[in-house]
């Protein structure tokens, strides 16, 4: 694995350390000792299931366990789990120059030049004969799964024939923001540990601590719109997501009057090469303005069935872009032409 593959970067969101690089953690306490406390009894679950709201640290988590197993000595400075960015262990895992440690994710399509839509079976196969093999000098081996909602129903039979069989001296770290779409099969398997957002006070310090936050961002406004997420509270900070946020509900609120230029405009500013963060603020903000304009119907007594058709419509519609590789711009304006029929017909 090289720093350069394209998916080392996959499992970040924009403005934040990849998590192989980040040694910070914000909350989660119960999660770290509940793993600490395993690790030290000599009674290690051999599956983890970390579940929770993205951005939340879910992966960071999943890392910190990896260090510690594979490992890198333990560093209070930073935090129950951690370990020192400057500990040998730990630069071999952030270097992916571990052969102890398997991360499964969708597979890169170099054709394309993007992440394929799933997990293959392939990919899922990996598993078992990377615990097959001679674990390094600790004796260990950690596959982490990022994220496990991501594998179709072939790869998680596969990833199931693992779990059954336990394998010695190896764990493996599922990461889950939605374990219900997980298979019965697969959850009963797994210790799970459930994150939830820490308090909205505490990111806004944290990410007024950060770099390369504009001091003048509206972090409680930020934080609310991420549900104290810190990842995606830093990701909306740092790519100017308050003003694209703003200028979403904007084009809504213009109704029938939206524009074909005013749709073009938007287009360009969230699609194309390094703006896929900017899209997928576009896409929630945009569900989110459908959202409003239908409380804002019922509250005024007007039938609200073009907005919530409308809102439904946007999540089959990214959904599609994702899994069909549809155009970006295409299906922004797209996107943006349900405004006026939702208007049209509420």
């Amino acid at each position: 694995m090289s720093l350069t593959d394209p998916d080392i970067a996959s499992d970040q969101e924009a403005g934040c350390l990849p998590p192989r690089e980040r040694y910070d953690l914000l909350g989660h306490l119960d999660a770290e000792r509940a793993f600490q406390t395993a690790w030290e009894s000599g009674r290690l679950h051999h599956a983890w299931l970390i579940s929770g709201p993205k951005g939340i640290g879910k992966a960071t988590l999943a890392w910190r366990m990896a260090r510690r197993v594979l490992g890198a000595a333990p560093d209070t400075e930073y935090g129950i789990l951690g370990s020192s960015p400057r500990d040998p262990a730990s630069q071999l895992l952030e270097a992916g120059a571990n052969p102890d440690l398997l991360m499964l994710r969708r597979p890169w399509d170099d054709k394309r030049k993007r992440w394929r839509a799933e997990i293959t079976v392939d990919e899922a196969r990996k598993a078992p004969s990377f615990f097959e093999k001679s674990a390094g000098a600790g004796g260990w081996r950690v596959c982490i799964v990022d994220s496990a909602d991501d594998m179709n129903r072939n790869a998680a039979n596969a990833l199931l024939k693992t779990l059954e069989e336990p394998p010695k001296r190896g764990i493996l770290i599922l990461i889950s923001h939605s374990p219900g779409r997980l298979p019965a099969t697969i959850r009963s398997r797994c210790r799970k540990l459930v994150l939830r957002a820490p308090e909205p006070t505490a990111v806004c310090r944290w990410l007024s601590e950060r770099n390369g936050v504009p001091s003048e961002a509206s972090l409680d406004q930020l934080v609310d719109y991420a549900g104290a997420s810190p990842g995606r509270a830093l990701a909306l900070a740092i790519g100017d997501g308050a003003s694209l946020i703003q200028d979403v509900d904007a084009l809504v609120k213009r109704g029938k009057s939206l524009s074909d230029q005013d749709a073009r405009r938007i287009a360009d500013r969230v699609t194309g090469k390094g703006r896929e963060d900017q899209l997928a603020v576009f896409y929630e903000a945009l569900a989110r303005a459908y959202q409003a304009q239908a409380l804002q119907c019922a509250t005024d007594g007007r039938d609200p069935k073009g907005w919530i058709k409308a809102w439904a419509d946007i999540a089959k519609l990214v959904r599609d872009a994702e899994a069909l590789y549809l155009d970006p711009k295409q299906t922004v304006l797209q996107a943006l032409s349900l405004t006026r029929t939702a208007a049209t017909t509420s």
